[in-house]
């Protein structure tokens, strides 16, 4: 009886378990445990096993080479505390470890393993390390931590390098307050990095190299982790700057993020930080490359402005570099805006005069957000800046009032806000489409040179637009007084023919003029040919826009509201605007037969006169110039 209590000292369902570990190993040999069975917790003791009593605790097997499944009811063995079954060649499906409540260090890791349950993280509640690195896990599908993992909370190290973990990177894995080292490296990750990662304690974070799309988003999240010492974010697809917050990290010795989309200045405090490596290449880096304390550093594959460390950038390249920073580095500036002269031809929507300085900005529908820079301000020559239909935001720099050579600035189609800078020298300012500014109501503008009145208000005077499609502007000369300051209600309503629509006119025109032709047998010159444009809903009830064009035929054409024409001959030409009957003769009086005192402004296409009729009606009188109609 005594022998036979000696010979049963293990657990009999622990004994049961490791006896099927046996079993399936294709080289069970290489443990050298008893060929007749035995007693793991006996005497003597199997090599590998570590007992507690009569219940097997560790099963240490690194690097024996064993081939071969482990058993599926490897979680009955409920006191194990420690495997360490790396660096081998098991395969097969992982067993569930649900239920193993004492297991604290698990090493799986560098083995064939092919697939992983779902409850296989279930109940591991004194977990603290866990490797299952180099395993083609689910290699179709790809597989995610479940949320299970969140109660292992004194899990310290989780490995997973490399083992098809797919999605985002979960959440909770930022809150785990004990997670100190978390290794995803080279599997499919995908999406930014969780804001739930602000303040993490974690001391070794590795993301790189994740296939298919990468992960992506702002790295702004990892300046918090002050207790970083390894960082490595490369071959992915992060975008934005490097936050200047980088330097909080004290510990840091290893920093890699080559090959992603980071943009920007390089900040100083990273140039100052003395890691012993620190990888930048393959990036979209601007400006000067500074001075590193690193000992080992690479910037290659970037847009510097220069090569060496230390070497400044030109003062042009330097206030476009602030400009675009202030603009979110849209992608397309980002490729193109390099190097350390802004006029060798590269750098898009930017154009220079003879004297080799920029003279325009034209980036109109560039997918520019953010705020203007007042950088702007330090390009002299800058005469012409274009910057219509983004998504501008906040003031427009009181800077900018110092470029003396500026001439045009096209803000439309933004959200700029007021107030507006006080320009001292003349310059046509182009706002409309900009919801904060023309929500103002006339008079309560908080700026003197706020454009948000029409521009054909009579204080206001019409610039030729020297770009197709150009917006009607104001030009503001130094001391003028705001167009709301001045009488509201004398409003002039000014034609601007756009492209689309003198093309239309012309269309219209010429087989009107053919059919007057035919039909006038007078030989003398008439006075005038008419168009009226008919009234717009937009326009108030007293406006009435009429365009007039010298003819050399008898009679005149007329368009009505409903857009159709009709012909009148003879000396007393009228013309109908809606409920509203012109003759020629009136559009002489009330315009003073188109005295130049009278005139709003000039354009491609005519010169263009205002006048106002007996009844208080304001109109606009186009007259056309010979061969445009």
């Amino acid at each position: 009886a005594f022998a036979s209590l000696v010979f049963t000292v293990t657990d009999p369902n622990d004994l049961s378990v490791i006896n099927e570990f046996r079993k399936g190993l294709e080289n069970p040999e290489v443990l050298k445990w008893p060929e007749n069975g035995g007693d793991p917790c006996g005497s003597p003791v199997w090599p590998h096993i570590v007992c507690s009593g009569s219940r097997i605790q560790q099963i240490q097997v690194m690097g024996l080479g064993l081939k071969g499944p482990l058993p599926q009811n490897l979680n009955k063995l409920s006191r194990l505390t420690h495997l360490g079954l790396q660096k081998n060649k098991f395969s097969g499906k992982l067993p569930s470890f649900s239920g193993l409540s004492e297991l604290s260090f698990a090493y799986l890791d560098f083995n064939q393993f092919d697939t992983i349950p779902l409850d296989f993280f279930d109940g591991l509640v004194n977990l603290q390390v866990l490797a299952l690195d180099g395993n083609p896990l689910n290699a179709t599908s790809g597989w995610s931590l479940p949320n299970g993992l969140q109660d292992s909370a004194q899990l310290i190290n989780l490995t997973m390098i490399n083992c098809n973990l797919a999605g985002p990177l979960p959440e909770f894995l930022g809150t785990m307050s004990s997670l100190e080292v978390l290794l995803l490296s080279t599997n499919r990750l995908a999406g930014p990095i969780p804001g739930t990662f602000k303040d993490a304690v974690l001391k070794m974070l590795w993301l790189n190299d994740q296939s298919g799309d990468g992960m992506s988003g702002s790295i702004d999240v990892v300046a918090t982790m002050v207790s970083l010492t390894h960082l490595w974010l490369h071959g992915n697809q992060f975008s934005g700057k490097i936050p200047v917050e980088i330097g909080n990290l004290t510990n840091l010795k290893d920093l890699s993020v080559n090959t992603n989309n980071l943009v920007g200045l390089i900040p100083e405090s990273l140039a100052n930080m003395p890691l012993d490596n620190l990888d930048l290449n393959n990036n979209h880096f601007m400006g000067p490359v500074p001075k590193f304390k690193a000992t080992n550093v690479s910037f290659m594959s970037n847009s510097f402005c220069q090569t060496k460390q230390g070497a400044v950038c030109a003062p042009e390249v330097m206030a476009l570099l602030e400009f675009l920073d202030g603009v979110n580095y849209p992608s397309r500036l980002v490729e193109s805006w390099s190097g350390n002269n802004p006029c060798d031809g590269r750098w898009w929507g930017i154009s220079c005069g003879d004297n080799q300085k920029v003279s325009v900005i034209n980036l109109p529908k560039s997918n520019l957000s953010g705020t203007l820079s007042p950088s702007i301000a330090n390009l002299e020559t800058v005469t012409r800046i274009y910057l219509e239909s983004n998504n501008l935001s906040g003031f427009v720099p009181s800077s900018w009032t110092s470029l003396k050579s500026l001439s045009i600035l096209d803000l439309s189609n933004n959200n700029i806000s007021p107030p507006l800078p006080k320009f001292t020298t003349p310059l046509k300012l182009v706002l409309n489409g900009n919801p904060k500014l023309t929500s103002n109501p006339p008079g309560a503008n908080p700026s003197p040179n706020n454009s948000t009145t029409p521009a054909d208000s009579p204080t206001s005077s019409v610039v030729p637009s020297s770009r197709p499609n150009s917006s009607s502007s104001v030009i503001f000369k130094p001391g003028e007084q705001s167009p709301e300051k001045k009488d509201s209600k004398s409003k002039i309503s000014i034609v601007v023919v756009p492209i689309a629509g003198s093309l239309l006119l012309v269309f219209l025109a010429i087989p009107l003029y053919i059919y007057v032709c035919k039909k006038s047998k007078d030989k003398h010159q008439a006075p005038t040919a008419l168009v009226v444009h008919p009234r717009d809903l937009s326009d108030s009830d007293n406006v009435v826009k009429i365009a007039i064009a010298n003819q050399t035929n008898g009679s005149l054409s007329t368009v009505n509201a409903s857009g159709s024409a009709s012909i009148h001959s003879g000396e007393s030409h009228m013309i109908e605007a809606g409920n509203l009957l012109i003759s020629v003769q009136v559009l002489r009086n009330v315009t003073k037969n188109f005295s130049p005192e009278n005139e709003l402004g000039r354009g491609g296409f005519g010169v263009v006169y205002k006048g106002e009729l007996d009844d208080g009606t304001q109109i606009a009188v186009k007259r056309m110039e010979a061969g445009i109609v």
